[in-house]
């Protein structure tokens, strides 16, 4: 063959190798000037309340981005609508994967949404991180290695309800209304395990669907029932309904509330303010409206957040807190990669966190992680309302005391 011809051929396996090593390179290329982030959300549909997540997530990147990105790189955040189905979740995780070329997802919202998509990204090896969800199935590193939840789990939080129950009300009846499906069932999963042998002071319990339009006859039922205590684990629109049922009612059992329903803006205050003093709920951050937080330079920075990068947002809405600390966290990750942005190095940091506390957290709450401990949030503490904000009840409560079994 002539020289022009190998040298031809010599240049041509040259240009074919250099592509093909760029393709196998998520942060190749474009991505070398920005980081993209994949993230699902339900921007509408009947779970619509908890996209405020994504929007406050989307707002903290802009501000990060505005401050001159992470290690030099900016942050392209790419949120899409599922609206709530977790068909329509794997269909668009696919397509961000595919075509957006996204490096990893981040904070997508919702257990169904995240349990259709986990099989797919784990076989791609791209990580699902720090998931809107306190499912217990985001902590299985050996068999989901690319896949970590965030917040503690609603398992955890209904033990932490039955060991409450039993210190304060050890002879008062119990009902339970919960949202029909895995997140309804581990939470009362949770309270049965924590009652234990007393279980048995769960009078009646009753389920709702998602798209049920009232749950007033399951509220009337349980009035009945004889029960003075009320635990609700659901979404923050049927929270709000049954809080403002059991006021017309006039019944006054002790109230508890999950956490996730616990928006001020998206539940208590369309159940009127009025009607919910006195519900007690868990938290793992600081209430921006709580006045003992009025002065809190963290707070302050999340209030002079929301006035310049989401200014549309509400500032008691604790869907805003959430996606405020969670983008904070994985900012912290990225900080950590330092120029190695491959998804196995953000995998790697992301179970390397160590004693890191996100401004926001409340006292006594810091996220650690290892490579057999994907819970990064442990601790929650009891609150209760008090008609303007969340009141703390007690000490900060370390879940290693309720801990769960888990693939560790």
């Amino acid at each position: 063959m002539p020289i022009k011809s190998l040298r031809s051929v010599s240049f041509l396996i040259v240009a074919l190798l250099t592509a093909a090593t760029a393709a196998a390179q998520p942060n190749s290329g474009k991505a070398d000037a920005e980081i993209r982030i994949g993230n699902i959300m339900p921007y509408t549909g009947l779970l619509a309340a908890f996209a405020t997540i994504g929007r406050a997530e989307a707002a903290y990147f802009d501000m990060v981005n505005e401050r001159g990105g992470i290690n030099g790189r900016k942050i392209k955040f790419i949120s899409v609508d599922n609206n709530s189905s977790p068909r329509e979740a794997l269909e668009r995780t696919r397509e961000l994967v595919e075509k957006e070329k996204v490096l990893f997802m981040f904070g997508s919202f919702g257990t169904p949404d995240n349990l259709a998509t986990r099989p797919y990204l784990n076989e791609k090896k791209v990580p699902q991180l720090f998931i809107a969800s306190g499912d217990e199935e985001w902590a299985h590193p050996r068999r989901f290695p690319w896949t970590m939840g965030w917040q503690p789990a609603f398992r955890t939080e209904g033990r932490v309800f039955a060991n409450y129950i039993q210190v304060a009300y050890p002879d008062r009846k119990i009902a339970v209304l919960w949202e029909n499906d895995q997140f309804g069932r581990d939470l009362f999963k949770g309270l049965r395990e924590g009652l234990g042998d007393t279980a048995g002071r769960i009078v009646s319990d009753l389920a709702f669907d998602v798209s049920d339009n009232s749950i007033d006859s399951q509220i009337e039922i349980l009035k009945d029932s004889g029960a003075e205590i009320l635990v609700f684990n659901g979404s923050p629109a049927k929270a709000a309904r049954a809080i403002r049922k059991v006021a017309e009612l006039d019944w006054h059992p002790v109230f508890l509330l999950n956490n996730a329903a616990a928006s001020i803006a998206s539940a208590l205050r369309p159940a009127g303010l009025q009607n919910a003093v006195g519900v007690i709920s868990s938290a793992f951050l600081k209430d921006a409206g709580d006045s003992m937080w009025k002065e809190d330079p963290a707070i302050r920075a999340f209030s002079a957040f929301m006035d310049k990068y989401y200014p549309d947002g509400d500032k008691d809405d604790g869907y805003a807190l959430y996606g405020y600390a969670a983008a904070e966290t994985i900012v912290q990750v990225l900080t950590q990669c330092g120029d190695d942005l491959s998804r196995e190095n953000i995998m790697k940091q992301a179970a390397s966190l160590k004693d890191y506390r996100p401004s926001i957290v409340l006292p006594g709450v810091e996220i650690n992680t290892g490579p057999k401990d994907f819970r990064p949030i442990k601790q929650m503490r009891l609150v209760q309302f008090d008609g303007d904000a969340w009141q703390p009840i007690g000490d900060v409560i370390d879940s290693a005391f309720t801990s769960l079994p888990g693939d560790n």
